[in-house]
């Protein structure tokens, strides 16, 4: 796999730079926006200095699949990711574009991630050893990491521009927002993972914990950004899941559990990936295609 042939940056002239996040570049384009995935990846909210080949193309390929399996819950803020399509303006760039790009409807930002838990991982794991809680939620005791939880939970958390976004309550978030948007957040979010839930078991997938973003348009609540892909969720095999320790999985947990290995503090500049680390991380976000979109 050749792991130099990767888009780690986008510099589209004369157009102009909406934001750079850390996996998406993101373009202006007056009354819509041009949202290019490149291949960077982001762990413990530091862009590494290595790409992932194909990563881009299956993060564009798996959020346009749930844009459309979802729009009966929430509409989103998709106008179309065919090229051919775009603006003329764009035109010189339809190589780069094509397979990472799609050209969404501007939405006003809802500063709050919804994470929406369904099994007991990560944050989550780290926060119930501590207090036996999540984001406030009381939970039982004697929970397994990776147990399945005896609800579902909607656990949300800061959107911070820099540093790590911070696990907050919903009172906390009703506070920011007002009572009706939380209620309706949580609802949406909670609707959205169940839906995606039961069409992935049926191809021998778990979602362990997945995050929606959400933004106001024209007056109404719209899903944003990605949809459950390997970056905003963690997939899990069915025939490999056993409660009591870390899981395999379909997503970038597998980098990382590799960086957790280094004498690295979580802050800029991050670590190169080796080789191999590469090589094995774009497999598995190829996997995800293979396993549902084919």
């Amino acid at each position: 796999m050749a792991t130099e042939n990767v888009l780690l940056k986008t510099n589209f002239k004369n157009i102009p730079l909406f934001r750079r996040g850390k996996v998406r570049d993101v373009y202006d384009l007056q009354d819509k926006l041009l949202v290019v995935s490149t291949d960077r990846i982001s762990c413990f909210d530091v862009v590494l200095p290595t790409g992932i080949p194909h990563k881009g193309e299956v993060l564009t390929a798996l959020s346009l699949f749930w844009f459309n399996l979802t729009q009966g819950i929430c509409p989103n803020h998709l106008i179309t990711a065919n090229v051919e399509e775009y603006p003329k303006q764009l035109a010189q760039y339809r190589d780069i574009l094509k397979k990472r790009s799609m050209l969404v409807k501007k939405a006003k930002s809802i500063p709050v991630e919804c994470i929406v838990r369904g099994y007991l991982s990560g944050s989550g794991w780290k926060e119930y050893q501590k207090s036996q809680s999540i984001c406030g939620i009381k939970l039982p005791p004697g929970l397994k990491e990776s147990d399945r939880l005896p609800e579902l939970i909607f656990t949300p958390s800061t959107k911070e521009e820099a540093g790590h976004d911070i696990n907050v309550s919903q009172e906390y978030v009703a506070g920011e927002l007002g009572k009706d948007a939380t209620g309706k957040l949580k609802e949406l979010s909670v609707a959205i993972y169940k839906k995606a839930s039961n069409y992935v078991e049926k191809h021998g997938i778990i979602i362990a914990d997945t995050k929606f973003e959400f933004g106001f348009c024209d007056g109404k609540i719209i899903l944003i950004d990605e949809v459950l892909t390997p970056d905003s969720s963690r997939f899990w095999p069915m025939s490999e899941y056993k409660p009591g320790g870390p899981q395999m999985s379909f997503d970038k947990q597998f980098v990382r559990d590799y960086l957790e290995t280094l004498e690295w503090d979580k802050t800029p500049p991050g670590p190169e990936l080796p080789k191999e680390i590469v090589e094995e991380t774009s497999k598995k976000y190829l996997r995800m295609t293979d396993l549902f979109l084919k």
